[in-house]
């Protein structure tokens, strides 16, 4: 394990990467513990006085007008916790967890929420202990924050309700106790600064938009894989092209195709006396196409950076002069449209992929044999392996319709406008899940079509791609039982093994590192 100190308002991407992977330690700079006491005694001074503040003395949403008496300030948060945690579904995963908290921790941390240290110390020690709050996945509707899934991971730090302990459901005050530390005690504010919020839609998104990041090397090594197995051109990817329509994506993207099809034989064999003018577009505009998705993914991680170093809760609290103001930073629109945009780059990445693998099974365009068998007839190769990869794309088209167009008011029509940005961000795993699976099926497919022009050979990096998966799955000769290949190179997209091969290429930039 590493440490990190989280530094509020400054945590890189590199950052939420490595505590999404759980390899890492959290604390705070002693300097983030000014802002918070400072806060803090504002907070503590409104609890003390006679005048209305939101959150501290009052009720909450439609009941904001509801005065409480001083003596039941404690239990006024206890309360909201408990009524709050009303979550469905399957628990939120490990990963998700560890983005969420560390999130919430560094947006407390900032300063501007109120609450005491031993808040955030109580985060942080859960986080380093290797547990994980039991926090259903559905119940918010991202506006006025994440209530539902924050009041869980909330409930767990007071020692209520359960927590995940490697894998294993137990109660939270049990995993509390045998990691030795103390169940967290509300005071004025803590609830609400807890559960006000964007965090559990950002961890969401955060976590798609890692867990694509080598899906998305993948589709361009397999698509590259893919041209050299239909004897396409090169020509498309010529850095002129792309220069003089100027969008940043299909330049770098056009740049990643010519490294991986630099030195292939197999385009020197028809690179003259070819009598095909133009490629589909399936692989001439991959460019075009991969990067603008690459373009939408850079500006959600540059969206969802931001969103991680904000203070989304309500009311804030600005000691330097005092004020405690009113606001909606609990909206989570902002991340509602980068999902969105998120989940149409996702489906656009399958869609383009599962026409390569019907190019490729089509005779008459890929001039390899039908279906990619030597002996189709008696054979079916491929034929129903590209039905499978056109349900899935079929499928990513309905899940990338945008959630942030919907919204249901609640809270008796006080909170009446909503995001909808956690379930955005949660139905990205199962369009990457689609989408790793239709590049599983084109790497099947592309490796097939290289075995029908040996003894030429690809490009270095694209031999080194063809041979990992030749060390599992032999070439395709006669039909065999498919659903195992398929899932053992689905495995290899996600993992990342196939996009391993570009790391030695020098120069290629960044897929999506926010400027």
């Amino acid at each position: 394990m590493t440490s990190l100190i989280l530094n509020p308002g400054k945590i890189t991407l590199d950052e939420l990467g490595l505590i999404h992977a759980g390899v890492c330690q959290l604390s705070l700079p002693e300097s983030a513990r000014v802002n918070i006491r400072a806060a803090h005694a504002l907070v503590k001074a409104a609890a003390d006085g006679d005048a209305p503040v939101y959150g501290v003395n009052t009720g909450f949403g439609k009941l904001a007008n509801k005065r409480i008496d001083k003596d039941q300030l404690d239990t006024l948060q206890r309360n909201l916790i408990r009524s709050h945690s009303v979550g469905v579904g399957e628990p939120l995963a490990a990963p998700i967890m560890r983005l969420m908290m560390a999130t919430k921790a560094a947006s407390l941390a900032r300063g501007y929420s109120g609450c005491r240290d031993v808040v955030v110390d109580t985060i942080l020690a859960v986080h380093n202990a290797g547990l994980v709050p039991c926090v259903p996945s559905q119940g918010s509707v991202g506006a006025s924050g994440d209530l539902a899934p924050l009041s869980h991971m909330t409930l767990a730090l007071m020692g209520e309700g359960d927590m995940l302990v490697d894998g294993v459901r137990v109660p939270a005050l049990q995993a509390l106790q045998a990691a030795g530390i103390a169940p967290l005690t509300l005071e004025a504010k803590e609830g609400l600064a807890l559960i006000n919020g964007t965090q559990t839609s950002t961890a969401l998104a955060l976590h798609g938009l890692l867990a694509f990041e080598p899906v998305l090397e993948a589709a361009l090594v397999i698509g590259a894989l893919t041209l050299d197995a239909a004897r396409g051109s090169d020509g498309p990817f010529d850095p002129r092209i792309h220069a003089v329509r100027g969008q940043p994506g299909q330049i770098d993207v056009a740049q990643y195709y010519r490294e991986l099809l630099k030195g292939s034989a197999i385009r020197a064999s028809h690179a003259e006396g070819d009598d095909r003018v133009q490629d589909p577009y399936c692989l001439r505009c991959q460019p075009q196409v991969v990067g603008a998705c690459v373009d939408q993914l850079r500006h959600a991680a540059r969206v969802l950076l931001i969103e991680a170093n904000a203070v989304t809760d309500n009311p804030l609290v600005f000691p330097e002069d005092g004020a405690m103001i009113s606001g909606g930073n609990f909206h989570a629109e902002p991340v509602a449209l980068a999902a969105d945009g998120m989940a149409l780059a996702i489906a656009e990445v399958g869609a383009i992929a599962e026409r390569r693998i019907a190019m490729l099974i089509d005779s008459s365009v890929s001039r390899l044999p039908p279906f990619l068998t030597a002996d189709a007839g008696l054979n079916s190769g491929f034929m129903i392996a590209h039905v499978t990869a056109a349900a899935l794309a079929s499928e990513n088209k309905s899940l990338a319709h945008p959630a942030s167009v919907d919204s249901l008011p609640t809270s008796a029509n006080q909170e009446d406008h909503v995001s909808m940005a956690t379930f955005a961000a949660r139905r990205l795993q199962a369009m990457i899940h689609n989408t790793a699976h239709i590049l599983g099926i084109e790497l099947l497919a592309a490796a097939q079509g290289i075995e029908f022009l040996r003894p030429l050979k690809s490009s270095a990096v694209l031999e080194e791609v063809h041979a990992l998966l030749r060390k599992d799955v032999p070439a395709h000769h006669v039909d065999r039982y498919l659903a195992p290949d398929i899932a053992h190179a689905t495995e290899l997209v996600k993992s990342g093994a196939v996009s391993r091969p570009l790391a030695p290429l020098a120069g290629l930039p960044a897929l999506w590192t926010p400027a």
